[in-house]
């Protein structure tokens, strides 16, 4: 441990004992209202918890407020959702994105139905062998569902722990050290049979990690943070240096190459052709139109070669313009073709004839939809 960090962890020690208490207070008095909180003195319910920290997994919390409503008035509980069919959980999430949440959000339900009796396991070591469940959502779960004395990392609580002890190390790297500095707001709380415990109601790990959460998001905000309403902006150092803003470090990003491909929007009639993706891989198992390949700098001519075989078809019609979209590894740019077949016209093997009207009850991803859209000229 370098003597940078040492010194850090030394002034942790003696300051931890009053943020914790500074935290609750603070956040009983402004704790945000969400539709998988639990109301204050209320016991959390474990499903409402582990639904929400999938949903919220790269996805804002005003994205998700109306899917949690939708899934949770759709399958009420753990029992429900795993007796559902992978295809209407599919259906339902469209248009959340990182499609892969999907899938493994069906698996854990199963998962828990199936080997646990319908009853999420309370410790991160029995979260984690879930689907799905990773470091960070595990200790979240435990955390707030169960009062397990854990401390969930989300990008709120690293911006905010990064600017408390002004952390130096950029990110990814310095994921480690925030992760033990958070820790040490979880104090020292002692009860009347000893040293606090995992699950001890009286530690509130699970509201110190939702008041972190809360304080990146309304006060310590990635621009312009409300220092003077910080309940510990007393002994913030980054605020003591003046730049809050420019923590955490943060390597530049590597951002991937531009892909190219085609879309093909066939019409019979009022209704539309459609294949389903491969379980893995990118949007594995989602709805879409046929598509070429998405390589980089490949040329139009390429991707039309990879168009679909359909018989009393004269010739496809290059819409003006592409359809841009971005995933998490890289860019994507579709021109798009369309074409219209007789209504005696068969689908080729592996695909389908949707009514249009019928779309919205499709698993079709963002981009789909824009392609769709940029078609029909919706």
């Amino acid at each position: 441990m370098s003597p940078a960090i040492a010194k850090t962890r030394r002034e942790v020690a003696s300051e931890a004992p009053e943020r914790p208490a500074l935290l609750l207070s603070w956040y009983d008095r402004h704790r945000r209202v969400l539709p998988w909180r639990a109301p204050k003195g209320a016991r959390p319910d474990p499903y409402a918890v582990w639904l929400s920290e999938i949903m919220l997994q790269q996805t804002g919390v005003k994205t998700v407020g109306p899917y949690f409503a939708k899934f949770l008035a759709r399958w009420p509980d753990v029992k429900a959702l795993g007796s559902a069919s992978l295809d209407d959980v599919l259906r339902m999430w469209a248009g959340l994105g990182y499609y892969s949440r999907a899938r493994n959000l069906h698996a854990c339900a199963a998962a828990v139905v199936r080997h646990h009796g319908a009853v999420f396991p309370d410790t991160e070591e029995g979260l984690r062998r879930l689907p799905g469940i990773g470091p960070y959502t595990a200790a979240a779960i435990a955390a707030i569902a169960f009062g397990r004395r854990t401390m969930p990392v989300d990008g709120n609580i690293e911006r905010v722990i990064s600017r408390l002890f002004a952390v130096e190390e950029p990110l990814p790297q310095a994921k480690l050290l925030i992760r033990k500095l958070a820790g040490t707001l979880l104090g020292e709380v002692s009860t009347a049979t000893g040293p606090s415990h995992a699950g001890d109601e009286k530690s509130r790990a699970g509201d110190i990690a939702q008041a972190l959460m809360d304080l990146g998001s309304s006060i310590c905000t990635p621009k312009r943070p409300a220092c003077a309403l910080c309940p510990l902006n007393e002994d913030c150092a980054a605020r003591s240096r003046g730049d809050p803003e420019t923590f955490p470090r943060k390597l530049p990003k590597k951002s991937g190459e531009l892909r190219c491909g085609a879309a093909f929007v066939v019409r019979r009639g009022d209704e539309l052709l459609l294949r389903s993706r491969p379980e893995k891989g990118l949007l594995g198992g989602m709805t879409e139109v046929p598509t070429s390949h998405w390589l980089v700098a490949q040329d139009d001519e390429a991707a039309l070669s990879q168009a679909p075989a359909l018989k009393h078809m004269t010739r496809w019609h290059r819409k003006a313009g592409v359809v841009n979209h971005v995933f998490t590894h890289f860019p994507l740019q579709l021109v798009v073709y369309t074409a219209a077949v007789p209504l005696r016209s068969r689908a080729p093997k592996g695909m389908r004839w949707v009514s249009i009207a019928a779309l919205k009850e499709e698993a079709l991803p963002n981009v789909m939809r824009k392609v769709i859209a940029h078609g029909l000229a919706l």
